[in-house]
């Protein structure tokens, strides 16, 4: 049995070894964990030790206490043990910074500042505290302070580009273009010369409107990589952005001289044509571009797309001009779904939707699997109310697509109205299958609502039953679920409590729905509750009711039931005449009295 003293003894010698095992690891750290500290500071705690060992072992322990108990989230603890840790050594950046973070919470910046400034201080080798006292320094629009730092940082971490990027960004802002050209040129010396540098150095220079310099840049890329054509075709672009369209036409000239078929120059001579006046060339230039087979569909996709940019800022917005290039395109042998996938969303977006069909149409032949095609396509065949044009899209897209549940569900409710109800079943069936943990409930329920729906049709009403029992487990608020079943339960007289308090929730969710209305009015009257149901059947009839002539003849049912036969004869005539099928109204017109079916 240990005694307290020993065990005290174990414990910290445990701690102090754990200590240079963290402080052997190395690599780039985030300085917002309490480990991170520890860590970034290890080379600090070895190479200034100046307290005696058994202090260093109490700065230790009480240290990582503290991180303990940020762990725990009890920050008063470990703001308490922090301040102990600085009273056995009031250098330890590790201390410092971890209370600076501390200062900074409770907006207390001056205190924090001022510890992260010494933390940086003591421990200069740490990238990540002089990092942070950098990003202190820009929140507080310390930028000269900033840059005193980041110059530091440049020397003392000659593998870090992130000093100079900051640099890049603080002088940009405090426009110090020179200071600019000369990080960026340090940038340069360490990354080599590249497009994106030489492209910022040129537009500096023109800023400082040195129009030599910043043409000499680009022009310096251009000799550094002679052999690339891409460079050659920028040289020229900047030529012609600025006026100097002899020297941009002699460049892309070049270019093309070495490769005729190189997209870039093509579409640039393109652009010089325009600028020029030159409409026709232009023209021809755009088609040399967009019907040669050798051009990447990924360019000419990229090209359309500045042509369409390009004519809707035109005062003109010819949309023709834009829909004959595509024509000449779609004359083509077409291997790749972008270029009339990109057609078919212009046509839409200038509200041509039967023209956009049999693009998308092309689209979904080259991409059975391109499901916002078939949608688009569903879309255009709904609206005109089309279900055999929705069943033909729609079958080879769920075996394409075989989790496309919304495929399945256009399927199902086309395979209804063509009066396939095996069919339907069987999709709603397969839809079923392709459930997962992330298919939101909504569409589950809707798909056995269809299913109840089915088997009312079918006189499965067990299975309608049951259909619509699982509609309700997966979303309660199907109000077409509710209404239908409640409507179902009542006209089979049974379990009309039940019945009453579902379609109850569909008149509270839509009060001026007429068919829901009614199916509320049916059930009170079912259940002898015929001056309730007058109410609600005069507000289904004040709904658009009287176009129904189910909700007409139900009208005069409950009209007869309240005492009213003159107001019942009224209305069973009137839904006779809408072409009313009822088995029994003609009787209940002769004998004037209501007659059950």
């Amino acid at each position: 049995m240990l005694n307290g003293e020993n065990r005290m003894k174990i414990k910290i010698g445990w701690l102090f070894v754990t200590v240079l095992m963290l402080t052997s690891c190395g690599g780039t750290r985030s300085m917002r964990t309490a480990k991170t500290a520890v860590k970034a500071d290890a080379s600090f705690l070895v190479k200034e030790s100046l307290l005696p060992v058994e202090q260093q072992r109490k700065y230790d322990y009480f240290f990582l206490e503290a991180m303990r108990m940020k762990e725990k989230n009890e920050y008063d603890a470990a703001f308490g043990l922090l301040q102990h840790c600085l009273d056995i050594n009031s250098n330890a950046s590790s201390a410092l910074y971890e209370i600076s973070q501390y200062y900074m919470f409770l907006r207390q910046v001056p205190q924090g500042q001022a510890a992260l400034e010494q933390a940086v201080a003591y421990a200069p080798d740490n990238f990540w505290y002089s990092q942070g006292l950098v990003g202190l320094y820009q929140q507080q629009n310390e930028l000269d302070k900033a840059v005193t730092l980041l110059e530091k940082m440049v020397t003392r971490f000659p593998l870090k580009q992130e000093p100079l990027f900051n640099l890049l960004d603080i002088y940009s802002r405090q426009e110090k273009y020179n200071d600019v050209i000369s990080t960026l040129n340090r940038l340069e010396k360490r990354l080599g010369k590249n497009e994106q540098l030489s492209m910022e150095k040129f537009r500096i220079y023109l800023q400082m409107k040195d129009d030599k310099k910043a043409f000499q840049e680009i022009e310096s890329l251009v000799q550094e990589y002679p052999m690339d054509m891409r460079y050659q075709v920028i040289l020229g672009d900047v030529y012609l952005q600025n006026g100097r369209k002899q020297e941009a036409y002699d460049a892309y000239q070049k270019v093309l001289a070495v490769e005729p078929d190189n997209p870039m120059a093509l579409f640039s001579m393109a652009s010089y044509y325009e600028q020029t006046g030159q409409k026709e060339l232009y023209q021809q230039q755009l088609d040399t571009l967009l019907l040669n087979k050798k051009v990447a569909s990924d360019t000419k996709i990229s090209v359309m797309r500045q042509v369409i940019v390009e004519n809707e800022q035109s005062s003109a917005k010819d949309s023709t001009q834009v829909i004959a290039l595509f024509d000449r395109m779609m004359e083509q042998d077409m291997d790749d779904p972008q270029i009339p996938m990109l057609y078919s969303q212009y046509l839409l977006s200038k509200n041509m939707e039967q023209e956009a069909v049999p693009v998308l149409e092309q689209v979904v032949n080259l991409d059975p699997a391109n499901k916002a095609a078939r949608l688009m396509l569903v879309s255009a065949a709904m609206k005109k109310e089309d279900h055999k044009q929705i069943i033909k899209v729609c079958e080879p897209g769920i075996e394409a697509t075989p989790d496309a549940l919304e495929l399945y569900y256009y399927l199902a409710i086309a395979y209804h109205q063509a009066e396939q109800t095996d069919s339907v079943l069987s999709v709603c069936s397969r839809a079923l299958e392709h459930v997962t943990a992330d298919t939101r409930k909504e569409v589950i329920s809707d798909f056995y609502s269809i299913m109840g729906d089915v088997y009312h049709t079918k006189q499965q009403m067990a299975e309608a039953y049951a259909a619509y029992d699982s509609s309700l487990v997966y979303n309660p608020s199907n109000i077409g679920a509710l209404n239908n079943y409640a409507y179902y339960l009542s006209v089979e007289r049974r379990d009309l409590d039940k019945a009453e308090e579902m379609s109850y929730k569909t008149v509270k969710a839509e009060p001026n729905n007429s068919t829901y209305l009614d199916t509320y009015a049916w059930i009170l009257f079912e259940k002898g509750n015929y001056a309730e149901a007058r109410i609600y059947i005069d507000n289904a009839l004040k709904n658009d009711g009287e176009k129904s002539d189910v909700i007409v003849e139900h009208c005069g049912d409950i009209y007869f039931m309240t005492g009213d036969v003159e107001g019942a004869l009224k209305y069973w005539k009137k839904a006779l005449e809408m072409g009313s099928e009822s088995k029994t109204l003609k009787r209940k017109i002769e004998k004037k009295k209501y007659i059950a079916e």
